[in-house]
């Protein structure tokens, strides 16, 4: 963009390198048996769309639109005709987080930062823990969404309109709330970037499609029962439908502030900003401006994945503590100057609250009898119904009907039962499952095709 040129021909390394532990740590944690429904959800329904079917969950129950509008995902099913396999959605998450060191760095350079600066500044946004623990939490649209709100900052600092657009709507296509953030940034760009023209057409997107996503696209492929259920339940306190919600914000204030200045949240903001307190001086931090709708729904919601930095909840508030680090650094006012001094800093931080120690210990739960769980899954040939655990379901999503919860009177309605009554994953009990195996075991229709180490397959006769 520009005449930015890449000066530093050190950054595509680090770009590849980045990706690469990326990729590999989520197929890793996904290889032991640690993803669940989400990976499961979006697997299953891009699968479906690459087939020319109706991306409806069997596992939630729901058309993939009635969720959050993410149209994205018809694009990321393009892949899937190359030939269907979740790990083309481990390989766009990880790209697309690595890539947002490009325009990081351009808007260093771009802000008038030196290259030693400019390079410090890649690292600061590659080790922020939530990078890694996002990527390695199964996978979420909200990820290709930090490189395009960059680089929707950068084209409109080097105005560059075209840029600017295609970014916005890639934004506006990971997630319906994302609508607000491209609405404060707008905000934001016409009040203290002067780019007049950018804000309002963020702005003016950003709401409309709010709208329009919210009032009819979720509604026609869901229903407002999806919407509590998927999402407004993490807001219970504050009613049940829109219109509740607004009738407490403006006549019963006094509960918003009960749940906003809470310890949890105070321990929430501490996590979220020490690892670049460095650089957060008032007068840079105007970009927050943009970060406000996203930092509001995170420290007004009750429920606790929302309020740290391992789930992918904070992710759009990165880009804007990036832009107000370097505004600081090309102010000269940051704390910390030195290129050294910063890269140690990140470096402890991600140390301290990166989730890559789970490999040492919580993702090693599954390994007593990995090998006889592979073994089970290989036996499934077919794109037939399959009943199995929550973290057996993301290494079986692509067909029609997987799921994981069941009714014991409904266990003839699939072909395949796959359970590991040891690990059963975080659903169903063990004992549940001993259970569904011993009714399965005197069930005339089914037949036990494999049983080893406490995995148990079943074949419908």
């Amino acid at each position: 963009m520009e005449k930015l040129n890449i000066k530093n021909n050190n950054l595509g390394v680090i770009v590849g390198i980045s990706a690469l532990i990326l990729l590999t740590s989520s197929i890793l944690r996904h290889e032991l048996f640690n993803s669940g429904g989400d990976l499961a959800f979006f697997d299953q329904c891009v699968y479906l769309i690459s087939q020319g079917k109706q991306p409806i969950s069997s596992i939630l129950g729901f058309h993939v639109l009635a969720d959050h509008a993410a149209g994205i995902l018809y694009f990321l099913a393009l892949l899937y005709k190359i030939h269907p396999s979740v790990y083309w959605l481990f390989t766009v998450q990880s790209t697309a987080l690595a890539l947002g060191s490009i325009p990081t760095y351009f808007l260093a350079l771009q802000a008038g930062l030196k290259e030693n600066q400019a390079i410090a500044i890649v690292a600061v946004y590659l080790l922020y823990p939530l990078i890694y623990n996002a990527n390695l939490l199964e996978f979420h649209p909200d990820t290709i969404a930090v490189p395009a709100l960059l680089t929707a900052v950068l084209a409109a600092r080097t105005k560059k309109i075209i840029w600017f657009c295609v970014s916005v709507l890639v934004v506006l296509g990971c997630k319906a709330v994302l609508s607000l953030t491209v609405a404060a940034m707008g905000v934001w760009l016409l009040l203290f970037e002067k780019r007049r023209f950018y804000g309002a057409i963020a702005i003016i997107s950003g709401i409309a499609w709010f709208l329009i996503a919210n009032k009819i696209i979720i509604p026609f492929f869901g229903s407002e029962a999806t919407l509590l259920t998927r999402h407004l339940y993490r807001y219970s306190y504050l009613g049940h439908s829109f219109s509740e919600t607004l009738q407490i914000i403006l006549f019963q204030p006094q509960i918003i502030f009960s749940h906003i200045f809470t310890l949890i949240n105070l321990e929430y903001l501490f996590y979220l900003l020490v690892p670049v307190i460095w650089g957060l001086r008032p007068k840079s931090m105007t970009p927050l401006i943009s970060a406000i709708p996203c930092l509001a729904l995170n420290l007004l919601a009750d429920h606790p994945s929302q309020k740290n930095l391992i789930w992918h909840y904070s992710l759009p508030i990165i880009t804007f503590l990036i832009l107000s680090l370097i505004a600081s650094l090309a102010a000269g006012k940051a704390w910390i100057q030195q290129k050294k001094v910063i890269i140690l800093w990140s470096l402890f931080w991600f140390l301290a609250l990166g989730k890559f120690g789970f490999f040492a210990g919580k993702y090693l739960k599954n390994l007593d009898n990995w090998q006889a769980t592979k073994e089970g899954i290989s036996l499934i040939k077919t794109k037939d119904s399959v009943l199995t655990t929550d973290v057996i379901t993301p290494h079986l999503t692509q067909r029609e009907l997987i799921r994981f919860q069941y009714n014991i009177n409904e266990v003839n309605n699939f072909h395949y039962i796959l359970v590991n009554v040891r690990n059963p994953g975080l659903v169903v009990s063990t004992a549940d499952y001993n259970n569904l195996v011993n009714k399965l075991k005197t069930n005339s229709q089914f037949e036990l095709k494999y049983q080893k180490d406490d995995v148990f397959l079943f074949e419908q006769k």
